[in-house]
C-alpha cells in the first residue's frame, strides 16, 4: 500500500494509518508495511537558508488553506505513527525531491 498524507488532518490520518495496519496484519504468518511518499519538513536540520525548506513551507501554507491538512516534520510523523499503533519506521529523507519515503512496520 502507498499513500500520500499530506491533505488529511491528523485524526482522519490516524484512522487511515489503522485501516492500513488492520490489512497488512489481517493474514496469519504475514507481515507488510506502508509506503507513505510524502513531504517531511526538514526544518531541524537545515543551517541557513535553504529553497527547499521555502518550497516546503509553502506546500504546508497550501495544504493547510485548501484541505485542511498539512505538511509534518519527523517528530509529528512519528506521533501519526505511534497514535495508529505501529512499532516503528524508517524515513528516507528527499529520496524523491522534495518528497520522503516513509516506511511503516507493524
Amino acid at each position: 500500500m502507498q499513500f500520500i498524507l499530506h491533505d488529511w488532518n491528523d485524526e482522519k490520518c490516524i484512522k487511515i494509518l489503522k485501516k492500513c495496519k488492520e490489512a497488512i496484519t489481517r493474514s496469519k504468518g504475514r507481515k507488510g508495511k506502508v509506503i507513505v511518499i510524502d513531504m517531511v519538513v526538514d526544518d531541524e536540520k537545515s543551517d541557513g537558508y535553504n529553497k527547499s525548506i521555502e518550497t516546503q513551507l509553502f506546500f504546508d501554507m497550501l495544504m493547510m488553506v485548501e484541505v485542511n491538512g498539512k505538511e509534518r516534520n519527523e517528530k509529528e510523523w512519528a506521533n501519526l505513527i505511534f497514535s495508529a499503533g505501529f512499532s516503528s519506521y524508517k524515513i528516507n529523507l528527499s529520496a524523491l525531491g522534495l518528497r520522503s519515503l516513509i516506511e511503516i512496520f507493524p
